[in-house]
């Protein structure tokens, strides 16, 4: 009697916990790229609109290495309940599971929540080389070829891959070097390291505006908003593409119900004022959307940067 007693209990205390409103307890989002960089922004102004509608605590973990897959790996394999959450780069989510082997499949180990923010990779050279618009770099690359080269916010990252697109259409020699992170290689390129770079807006634009590196292009296919006198490369090469994108999943067989409460709120969190307003600055573009959205986005990534990669023959260094 006595044993039936507690376990009648424990069914309850059971029940009770499993009927508490989600969320009742902190949140954590998992950010892949480098810290203080537009990413863990990204995920700390969503955190604290999260915070404000729900009165709980969100932590923004930022787990770098082997092109973001490591943190990739941890909300793959994470418990669906909500409690784990990832900001996740095209870098870490599409393209790191095209060049090197991981333990999560991107369309089969995440559930799709919602895109978050995205805009036009910046294409900046340092000022010595010889070239104020990409037809002109062009020039100058097939006039000395192996002489340029260009940097990368890491091997099989969107900024390598871009780089690799516009070696490819041009027709133009051009090696790579590989930074760790966006921050570290727009300071490489201010220092003269590196003759050419694709970086997201948030980290060249300053840069460019102060006059220590040049900007030659955007990588959206019409022109940015915010600097609206700035051609895009696909105005020389129609239908080139390159973008940086955030976007927030969580792990495999999470609950529907829950998908969508999050859903419904990165995106009343992406269209507040204050939030489009600390985005622009930053050069973000808010883009929510629905999970299928999401997914489908997330296909035709990797479909396209699948082909360039075998095309290049692009591998982790």
């Amino acid at each position: 009697m006595h044993t039936r007693i507690i376990a009648v209990a424990m069914l309850a205390v059971s029940f009770v916990c499993t009927a508490q409103p989600y969320p009742a307890k902190p949140i954590r989002i998992i950010n892949t790229t480098s810290a203080g960089g537009p990413a863990e922004l990204t995920a700390r102004l969503i955190g604290q609109k999260f915070t404000e509608a729900w009165g709980q605590q969100v932590v923004v973990d930022t787990r770098t290495g082997a092109a973001g897959t490591i943190g990739a790996e941890m909300v793959a394999h994470a418990a669906p309940d909500g409690y784990t959450l990832l900001l996740g780069s095209g870098s870490s989510i599409v393209i790191a599971p095209l060049v090197q082997k991981t333990s999560y499949d991107p369309l089969r180990d995440f559930a799709p929540v919602s895109m978050a923010v995205m805009a036009p990779f910046l294409l900046v050279a340092h000022p010595a080389v010889p070239a104020k618009s990409v037809p002109e770099f062009i020039t100058a690359a097939k006039a000395k070829p192996g002489v340029y080269n260009f940097g990368s916010t890491g091997s099989g990252s969107t900024s390598h891959l871009g780089a690799e697109q516009l070696k490819m259409l041009a027709g133009i020699d051009i090696h790579h070097i590989a930074y760790k992170g966006a921050i570290t290689a727009v300071a490489g390129m201010v220092a003269g390291e590196v003759h050419i770079l694709f970086n997201s807006m948030a980290t060249a634009l300053p840069h460019v505006n102060t006059g220590r590196i040049t900007l030659l292009a955007t990588g959206a296919t019409a022109r940015s908003p915010l600097i609206p006198n700035t051609p895009t490369i696909a105005e020389t090469f129609p239908g080139f593409e390159v973008v940086t994108w955030y976007s927030i999943a969580a792990p495999p067989r999470t609950p529907r119900s829950l998908v969508m409460k999050l859903n419904g709120e990165i995106a009343r969190a992406l269209t507040s004022p204050d939030l489009a307003a600390r985005f622009a600055v930053m050069g973000l573009d808010p883009h929510p959307s629905t999970p299928e959205e999401m997914a489908a986005y997330m296909k035709s990534e990797m479909e396209k940067w699948g082909k360039v990669i075998k095309a290049a023959g692009v591998k982790i260094e």
